[in-house]
């Protein structure tokens, strides 16, 4: 390797000589990913605005139930269809239903009906297609790999986080909202390539079997619905559900604060500030996931990593509560998302290199999405009931969140613990392998 630059980034991040082209590769498909949900995400959040509390909290009600069927259909798909074409199928998908929004948009006058549609499926494309991605990472790469490449890895979706959103916030006036799902469906598109190229990797490039040992011309079969019993079933997939469940309730008070205070400004406006917060976010997380996320499960393992960022939030939650200011709450949203998607995502998604393949794509979407919209239903009524309800406000808000996060650490510190043990046997293998009758 006489290339300066790739010999720093080898040392600085841990990567081997082997894996560069498989981490590359997944690198510019979280890339392209996340640029074209971020270029969606502005344009969601800034309707959001046009509604009450009640409005939003009946949608991510509703948002909840279409999830939960998604994921249902998702677990159909897993048992009946080809492994290699599962997810650029899915991602094939989500590109055909956002021109299928950007028609009905230019179609109808009222578009009421027709926001609020966009808005619930763009909140279920935000999580179904990153724990997809995750998923497939999972089958591309061992444990011990995971440890020192899915920081980096997940590095490309801050990238992607950069690239996104700075579309919208440049352009939205001159390319007009509607024309921004077009953009984000040929983005889709272009993950497809690349999908083929990562299925096509050797045992040497991305560590893993799972390709060579699963012909192209299986599924992954089993009960389409297994998903949904492991996750109940087991408490090790169960305790990343809570885990995830506590996030949403800090992401969802903070989201909600955010939006009330957007509310006098025009939709263009909104859109712009959410896609600037965005590039705010993710240039800040950029050079944490390169080149700390690694060194800190190496150096002080799983359960001090994934609990790094929910103690962090207690704290800033504290302060808020004494000094309930506006700056507070941008910079605690910053610390959030940024902190999120540096340390505490990536270090979740290794959590599930210690379950078999049929989990990883039927019991994950479940707790990913089904858990997540829960939470996020849950915890949106919660908000309303404080605010709307009791009449509660910013600083009494922040102590209830600063208990939720309190809680969200203490889970991240089991699951560490419970990742980090030798034995493979205890009790992480959250349905039957189906792949070895294959």
């Amino acid at each position: 390797m006489h290339n300066p630059i790739a010999r720093f980034l080898k040392t600085a991040s841990l990567i081997k000589s082997r894996e560069l082209n498989a981490v590359a590769s997944s690198f510019l498909f979280v890339v392209i990913l996340m640029s074209a949900y971020y270029i969606l995400r502005p344009v969601r959040d800034a309707m959001a605005s046009d509604w009450t509390d009640a409005e939003v909290s009946w949608l991510w009600t509703l948002n909840f139930f279409i999830s939960t069927a998604v994921v249902a259909f998702y677990g159909i798909a897993v048992s009946r269809f080809r492994f290699r074409v599962l997810v650029p199928a899915t991602y094939g998908m989500f590109a055909a239903s956002f021109v299928t929004f950007y028609t009905l948009a230019t179609l109808y006058a009222d578009r009421t009906l027709v926001d609020k549609a966009f808005y619930v499926w763009v909140s279920v494309f935000s999580l179904f297609h990153i724990s997809v991605f995750w998923s497939f990472m999972s089958e591309l790469f061992t444990k011990e790999q995971s440890g020192r490449l899915f920081g980096i890895i997940a590095t490309g979706a801050s990238v992607g986080g950069l690239l996104g959103p700075s579309v919208p916030a440049f352009f939205s006036a001159s390319l007009g909202t509607d024309n921004l799902m077009l953009i984000a469906s040929v983005l889709l598109i272009m993950t497809l390539p690349l999908i083929i190229h990562l299925q096509s990797l050797t045992l040497t490039e991305s560590g893993n079997r799972t390709f060579a040992d699963l012909p192209s011309g299986k599924s992954i079969g089993g009960n389409p619905f297994a998903g949904f019993k492991s996750f109940f079933s087991n408490p090790y997939l169960l305790s990343i559900g809570l885990f995830i469940f506590l996030y949403t309730g800090i992401s969802s008070f903070v989201y909600f604060e955010l939006k009330n205070l957007l509310s006098d400004l025009t939709r263009p406006e909104r859109t712009a500030i959410w896609a600037q917060m965005d590039l705010a976010v993710n240039v800040l997380s950029i050079s944490t996931g390169l080149f700390v996320t690694g060194r800190l499960v190496k150096k002080f393992g799983m359960p001090a990593t994934i609990a790094l960022v929910p103690v962090m939030i207690c704290i800033g939650l504290l302060v808020l509560a004494i000094s309930p200011l506006l700056g507070a709450v941008v910079v605690l949203q910053v610390v959030r998302r940024a902190g999120n998607y540096a340390v505490t995502r990536p270090a979740r998604e290794m959590l599930f290199t210690r379950v078999d393949r049929e989990a990883r794509f039927k019991a994950k979407p479940v707790i990913d999405i089904v858990a997540y919209r829960g939470g996020d239903m849950l915890m949106a009524w919660l908000f309303t009931g404080l605010t709307q309800g009791l009449g509660l406000g910013l600083a009494a808000v922040a102590v209830v969140g600063a208990g939720i996060a309190a809680l969200w650490s203490l889970v991240g510190i089991y699951l560490g613990r419970w990742f980090e043990r030798e034995d493979t046997e205890a009790g992480v293998v959250a349905v039957e392998d189906t792949s070895a009758r294959e």
